[in-house]
């Protein structure tokens, strides 16, 4: 099922996603969901936040076949190296990128989707883009990391194409 996703400057993406007690038919089905929405968008990444469900999960794929799912639930970075800047967008800011510095390493501990613990090491690309959702868990977004003037001007323009909604 397609979801809807939330659109800057809705404040629910600013919720904090609290961890995700047991990995159970309701999580799977989000997960399934979850992949299915940021596929159809088309997007890289997705996290629950962005789709009004406040728990810590996000799905991934940025492969350019879009056949390499990752789901992590309750994903933790536990390792990070070096620094690598990045030209971002969000499925939550549509039509709008901009360069956001982040690590260019990390190592991930998370569950999967059938609940079992795992590690994943991610560069570049990979990493950038599980930073980036592992941000909207903490209700923060890309635009965050822009100077204020940045923000102010995104956010006076977000508003407005709330306003024509």
């Amino acid at each position: 099922m397609i979801l809807e996703i939330l659109k800057y400057p809705d404040k629910r993406l600013r919720t904090v996603a609290k961890a995700v007690e047991n990995v159970n038919s309701e999580i799977k089905k989000q997960v399934k969901d979850m992949f299915e929405t940021m596929y159809d968008a088309p997007g890289i990444g997705l996290a629950a936040t962005q789709v009004n469900f406040h728990q810590r999960l996000i799905v991934v794929d940025v492969s350019e076949e879009c056949n390499e799912p990752i789901c992590l639930i309750n994903p933790e970075i536990i390792e990070k190296n070096g620094e690598i800047e990045w030209e971002e967008g969000c499925l939550s800011v549509p039509n709008y990128y901009e360069s956001v510095k982040r690590a260019n390493e990390i190592k991930v501990s998370a569950l999967n989707e059938l609940g079992q613990s795992f590690e994943i090491e991610a560069s570049e690309m990979l990493a950038v883009c599980i930073q980036h959702e592992m941000d909207h868990l903490n209700g923060i977004l890309f635009v965050d990391h822009l100077s204020k003037l940045k923000q102010k001007r995104l956010k006076k323009k977000a508003e407005k194409q709330t306003k024509k909604l």
